[in-house]
């Protein structure tokens, strides 16, 4: 597992910032990423909230792009293209609150019984189906493992009990997950 210093963590999270900004205004500067390590692909999510609820969440599950420009088109299709949201308004930037998650690669799960709640985050497959829940969904909505399980199913589209299904495939990930909130305190 990648893991970033303070500084990287920072620079990542003023890089997402400067991105979402340089769309209200062209004139941004999106500042440089030099470091070798921000040219390494690893799955990445950027997680927006405005006054603590969600305002918008996209990732990669695996390493697409480099992470210095995953975090840009990353943030952008948070603030702007989540489906579930109404696009970033200008006069909202100031307040929204970005997080990142950088995850680990994917581990298939064939024991149930080995997921923790708060440490790993899920992916589960069946088919043409698809749902992921970052780990700490399931910290915020205080689920144990089977609600996890059952949540991420759901996410996909499926009934609880796919979990079981032998057709279904079940993934596990840890992620680093870093905020601007974590540099005030």
């Amino acid at each position: 597992m990648l893991t970033l210093k303070d500084g990287q963590r920072q620079a990542l999270l003023r890089r997402a910032r400067q991105s979402i900004a340089s769309v209200f205004d062209p004139g941004i500067f999106i500042e440089p990423l030099e470091d070798p390590l921000f040219s390494q692909k690893r799955g990445l999510f950027v997680t927006l909230t405005l006054s603590g609820e969600l305002k918008g969440c996209i990732g990669f599950i695996t390493g697409v792009e480099p992470l210095k420009d995953a975090v840009i088109h990353l943030a952008r299709e948070a603030a702007f293209h989540d489906p579930r949201f109404e696009p970033l308004r200008r006069e909202e930037l100031d307040d929204v609150a970005i997080e990142i998650s950088l995850l680990s690669p994917l581990k298939r799960i064939t024991d149930l019984s080995g997921i923790r709640t708060g440490r790993d985050g899920l992916v589960v497959r069946n088919g043409s189906r698809s749902g992921l829940l970052l780990p700490q969904v399931a910290v915020e909505y205080h689920w144990g493992r089977e609600e996890f399980i059952g949540h991420t199913c759901r996410k996909a589209g499926l009934p609880p009990e796919a979990a079981s299904w032998p057709e279904t495939e079940i993934y596990s990930f840890t992620a680093e997950i870093f905020s601007e909130k974590d540099r005030d305190g």
